[in-house]
């Protein structure tokens, strides 16, 4: 699902060497329609798919997928590459190593490597000297790998724990996000992911022709990709976003979904998260997400987002992020 957000820090990230070579930050904010303002709100978020175009405008402009965070270019069009290298593997261990094996052959820095430890096998990035680790792209690495792999075998792959060489340079939930609720240990010996050796043995499910529906928008296919149904957050927000427009209360959503209150409220707090976390994300993702399309006046968004009056919705909205929905759309 696409009605999603993020927060501005990860835009901040995608445009910090774009000056370096001299990019104008501010033009390919306005290319992909993201008010330049709302990088100056720590607490602003943007769409999903508004994120994901700026991430591509830029790698573009700049000529290298890594962003200018690596210590050599990576040419645009090695994603796409790899992605062909590694479709014809048969298991998921078999991926993971041509994924490493490929990136390898660029001798830049840093670069995934596989790593077994007893049951445990981890794909963990390895720099090449003493360079500061960057948060950005070291999370931007790892995200891709989990997000790529669990592509191939169709299912959000659990992993043991997620290590971070450094202190949390995010808020807690865009980390529950980016890696899916896995366990986040920061200031750890290595950069990893670490998954348990038994589902290096999953069958890969993509093939040729997926592929390329899948190389489209790779960065937007990863960002929204959603295989499990599951998981008790999943199944409210599905009834919630039917149903936002009249805003279901939490009793409505348990009875529909045959659970006392009570027991709904405990288990998505065992998934990290709350009834109201959840009713209020929907409301600012779909107000992101409509506010990107044409036709649509500010008063049908604020009904779509489950608010009576426009005034209730712009208030919410400039707290969200910072700048009303009129000057969001413009992207001024």
């Amino acid at each position: 699902m696409r009605e999603r957000s993020i927060s501005v820090y990860f835009a901040r990230a995608v445009l910090r060497n774009a000056v370096a070579i001299g990019l104008d930050p501010m033009q390919l904010l306005r290319k992909n329609r993201i008010s330049p303002r709302l990088l100056l709100e720590d607490n602003a978020r943007i769409s999903i798919e508004r994120f994901a175009d700026l991430q591509v405008s830029t790698m573009l402009a700049m000529g290298d997928e890594s962003l200018g965070y690596n210590t050599r270019r990576l040419p645009i069009g090695s994603w796409s590459m790899m992605c062909h290298a590694v479709i014809g593997s048969e298991t998921l261990g078999q991926a993971l190593s041509r994924y490493c094996r490929f990136f390898q052959l660029f001798d830049a820095s840093p670069v995934p490597c596989l790593h077994e430890n007893g049951d445990e096998i981890s794909v963990r990035l390895q720099y090449a000297g003493l360079e500061r680790i960057e948060p950005y792209p070291t999370e931007l690495m790892l995200f891709n790998v989990h997000r790529f792999a669990s592509w191939l075998v169709q299912e959000h792959l659990p992993m043991q724990v997620v290590r971070l060489a450094y202190p949390a340079a995010a808020k807690p939930d865009d980390y529950r996000h980016m890696f899916v609720a896995n366990p986040v240990e920061f200031e750890a010996p290595h950069c990893e992911l670490v998954f348990a050796r038994t589902l290096m043995d999953r069958i890969i499910q993509q093939n040729e022709q997926s592929l390329r529906h899948y190389l489209r928008h790779p960065v937007l296919m990863m960002l929204t990709q959603d295989f499990s149904r599951n998981s008790w957050t999943a199944r409210v927000r599905d009834l919630v976003r039917r149903r936002l427009h009249e805003m279901p209360e939490l009793a409505t959503v348990a009875q529909s979904l045959q659970i006392h209150p009570q027991t709904l409220r405990r288990r998505l707090a065992a998934e990290g998260t709350t009834f109201k976390e959840i009713k209020n994300q929907m409301r600012r993702d779909t107000a992101l997400h409509y506010l990107g399309k044409h036709g649509l006046s500010i008063e049908e968004i604020a009904y779509r987002a489950g608010f009576s009056e426009s005034s209730a919705f712009i208030r919410a909205f400039k707290g969200w992020t910072g700048v009303t929905p009129y000057a969001y759309r413009k992207g001024l």
